[in-house]
């Protein structure tokens, strides 16, 4: 099985508004519309089993809305091969309410993205979501380092997620981009050998820009830190889910390195089995 662990979709009414927008602010392309159905038609030409969406809530209002359309892509899952996280905001008024209702709608984690939710990830706020939530079984994808399209400052360092995992004893942390975008050098000083999972969204270069992974600095990351610990992710639309794909099976890694990457340990995380079996 294979498991894109890092995409996103926005609504039909505003996702090519929207998608246009980031293109600008980041001055990279779009590789696909930006829509549910584009990332499963993407997905599926791509050869890739799921795709799980990580929304991002960038308001408190949006909160509930996020989730039940997350809960709605659940049961379509097999149908269109997409899964969903869901969402919660620092500012959320009863983040453990929150947090209690994404667990019972059945949603396995959340995405938090601290630059785009006008917090530093090492504020109160997000330790005590990353606490409850950690204690609810959730796990929680965090943008960590550098965004392309919100340059400065840094919201997410690897020394805010140290701090994190040292206040709080979480197990659960995802951290997207290799750990750190741009930040490899602090992400191997300072978070190797930490409770923690990657993703290898938007880190390689698949992509055409400076200061991305070679396959050396990728591999010498994984294995830093551990095949088991890292999670195929492309961040679809800003990356192609094939390309992406294609890059990590012809990458130096060895092929059980690869299998768990691309899909092993996503399928164990969110206890998934293959659509064909189901």
């Amino acid at each position: 099985m294979i498991i894109d662990f890092h995409t996103h979709t926005y609504p039909d009414s505003i996702a090519e508004k929207t998608v246009a927008k980031l293109k600008e602010v980041a001055g990279i392309p779009a590789h696909g519309d930006g829509t549910a159905d584009g990332l499963s038609e993407s997905t599926k030409a791509a050869g890739i089993d799921y795709a799980l969406i990580l929304p991002v809530a960038t308001n408190p209002h949006q909160v509930s809305t996020i989730n039940e359309v997350a809960y709605k892509t659940n049961l379509s899952s097999k149908r269109k091969g997409l899964l969903s996280f869901g969402a919660i905001h620092p500012d959320s008024p009863d983040y453990k309410r929150v947090l209690r209702g994404i667990a019972s709608l059945g949603l396995q984690g959340i995405k938090l993205h601290p630059d785009y939710q006008g917090a530093f990830f090492h504020d109160i706020r997000y330790k005590r979501i990353v606490d409850a939530a950690s204690e609810l079984g959730l796990w929680i994808v965090v943008h960590a380092g550098v965004d392309i399209g919100l340059p400065d400052p840094v919201h997410t360092t690897p020394g805010m997620v140290r701090e994190v995992l040292r206040d709080t004893g979480t197990g659960k942390l995802i951290l997207a981009h290799m750990g750190g975008w741009r930040m490899w050098d602090q992400v191997m000083e300072k978070l190797v050998g930490e409770d923690v999972r990657i993703d290898t969204s938007f880190s390689t270069t698949v992509l055409d820009l400076d200061g991305m992974l070679d396959e050396e600095a990728f591999v010498r990351i994984v294995r830093a830190f551990g095949a088991d610990r890292v999670l195929f992710g492309t961040d679809s639309p800003w990356a192609s889910q094939r390309k992406s794909l294609k890059w990590i099976e012809h990458s130096p890694l060895r092929k059980e390195e690869k299998e768990k990457i691309l899909g092993k340990n996503a399928e164990s995380l969110l206890k998934l089995r293959s659509r064909s079996s189901q």
